[in-house]
């Protein structure tokens, strides 16, 4: 097999460890790493959590003899100490005589030293190697590295007419199917956001249910009077202390907030109206609406606001759950 598509091999079972990691790590990225020698795979590791091994070490501490490896690893090794200290250190010390990463550091200060480093010690480096696909493992904390700002994902569930307000007596719109699905996109997120009406309307919970070990991500209420029934779930419950409510902010304020907290991925989950200013804004990096087969009518919307805005979408996938149409999708910027 050619040197580069054999690489692209060993690149991906690295993505795949990359993965495992993903709404663990905060505020770190998540990065996966395998050891090859002689096209056979050796060890594998990933990032567990911010302050545990990064994922090269895990690797090389797997190795029975690490020296004389090729080491994959799907993001720019760290060159600075940190938590930790730096892994090109450990990579040098480790007698590796190959490493191929896949996405470069978007850290300005940071990006290729590692390659120079490295390559200054006598170790053969390649870059570049599915670069696309490993970047996107941390769209989040790319863009928070390089804009200060939290990337949002807008999660809806409505009917095929648009609405997400229910008749009396319906609790829920979408399957049950298309919610357990859900909560696999809160548990790879920082914060869940949602407007103060949707509180005192539907009183969620916005926890993490039926996956084991998950972080319950922080709870964000946008409110314009900071009145909330004192009895909400999000205030008394377990996770109280998980709960930030903001009054009177604009939310791109709210979300540079978020930020400086090291937030790196927020799910605005509702309702009409705060979606409609995330969408006006051009605060929206990517959507992933729940379609369910049934009509409902009435007046609230699942995007706020007439014609106000003229969103554009890019990359769209479709997946049906249960009874319903996953909608994912890229937002590009608004012009």
């Amino acid at each position: 097999m050619p040197g580069r598509k054999l690489d692209e091999v060993f690149m991906r079972l690295a993505i795949r460890e990359a993965r495992k990691g993903l709404g663990k790590t905060l505020p770190n990225p998540a990065v996966g790493a395998v050891l090859v020698r002689n096209d056979q795979l050796i060890s594998k590791g990933w990032h567990r959590a911010a302050g545990s091994a990064h994922a090269e070490i895990e690797a090389l501490r797997k190795a029975p003899k690490p020296a004389g490896c090729t080491l994959y690893v799907t993001l720019e090794p760290c060159s600075t100490h940190g938590r930790t200290p730096p892994c090109t250190q450990a990579i040098i010390e480790a007698g590796i005589s190959r490493v191929v990463y896949g996405a470069t550091d978007p850290n300005p200060s940071h990006a290729g030293r590692a390659k120079k480093i490295l390559q200054k010690a006598g170790i053969e480096v390649s870059s570049g190697v599915l670069a696309e696909e490993c970047s996107a493992i941390n769209a989040a904390w790319n863009k928070w590295i390089a804009t200060g700002l939290p990337f949002v994902t807008a999660k809806v569930g409505m009917s095929l007419d648009g609405r997400i307000a229910s008749f009396p007596g319906r609790r829920w719109i979408t399957s049950e199917a298309a919610r357990a699905d859900a909560m696999k996109l809160r548990a790879r997120c920082d914060a869940i956001l949602v407007g103060a009406e949707t509180v005192r309307v539907d009183n969620p919970s916005l926890t993490i249910r039926g996956i084991a070990k998950a972080t319950q991500p922080w709870r964000v209420i946008w409110s314009r009077s900071g009145i909330l029934p004192l009895n909400s779930t999000i205030l008394t419950d377990e996770f109280r202390e998980r709960t930030l409510v903001f009054t009177g902010k604009t939310l791109k304020s709210i979300l540079r907030d978020l930020a400086k907290r090291g937030v790196h991925h927020v799910l605005i989950e509702g309702g009409g109206r705060t979606h409609g200013e995330a969408f006006k804004k051009g605060l929206v990096d990517r959507i992933v609406f729940y379609v369910a087969p049934v009509l409902l009518g009435g007046d609230v919307a699942s995007i706020g606001g007439i014609g106000e805005m003229n969103i554009s979408l890019a990359n769209p996938s479709y997946k049906k759950i249960g009874p319903d149409l996953r909608i994912e999708a890229e937002v590009l910027p608004v012009s």
